[in-house]
């Protein structure tokens, strides 16, 4: 409704009114458009309170979802790594059993190579049949363990005898191999029964 429409109704000829009534007449006319307009804010905050409320909500979910996702995912990760390991290890100790039984064998055949023999072919034969040995060993992973000058390794080395030390072979060191000691990667399959300067 308009100001001319509103001041006919009152009685009031927009014409012959004076300015202060004008004044007025527009002033209560903003008052009552402000109030209006708060009550529309009022209300269209409210409607959004629940939708706020409703999206914050869903983002925490949202949030919850992904950590957990992320979690299950390393722990995922670490079954894998642990059961690879695992597997490696079983195969592992397998190998180690099988390897330990066949090195009495091949320590008779080096001793058997380094022994005189008036049998060159013979010899040649032994020689061969050691050295497929060896490389078999190698293609597996098996190594000899260091002991000749080493220092003595309680871990890696069998101490069986003791010499006395010299210029060549200080205190705690390994003088003398009898047994050959192996590794496979680091787990030993058999320590080195050696003779220690002491």
């Amino acid at each position: 409704m308009g100001k001319d429409e509103k001041k006919k109704m009152d009685g009031i000829n927009p014409e012959q009114a004076a300015p202060e009534e004008l004044e007025e007449e527009i002033r209560d006319e903003e008052q009552a458009q402000a109030e209006d307009t708060a009550e529309e804010a009022e209300s269209a905050e409210e409607a959004r309170d629940p939708l706020e409320k409703e999206l914050e909500a869903l983002q925490s979910e949202l949030e919850d979802a992904k950590d957990k996702l992320l979690r299950t995912a390393a722990e995922y990760d670490n079954y894998r790594k642990r059961t690879e390991r695992e597997k490696r290890e079983s195969a592992s100790f397998g190998a180690a059993g099988a390897l330990e039984k066949l090195l009495p064998a091949v320590d008779a055949l080096e001793r058997a190579a380094e022994a005189e023999c008036s049998d060159a072919e013979y010899k040649k034969g032994l020689i061969m049949t050691l050295a497929m040995f060896e490389n078999a060993f190698a293609n597996i992973g098996l190594e000899e363990i260091e002991a000749l000058g080493a220092d003595f390794d309680p871990t890696r080395h069998n101490a069986v005898a003791s010499d006395e030390p010299d210029e060549e072979h200080p205190s705690g060191t390994v003088t003398r191999v009898l047994q050959k000691g192996y590794r496979l990667g680091e787990r030993v399959i058999r320590p080195a029964m050696v003779a220690v300067a002491s």
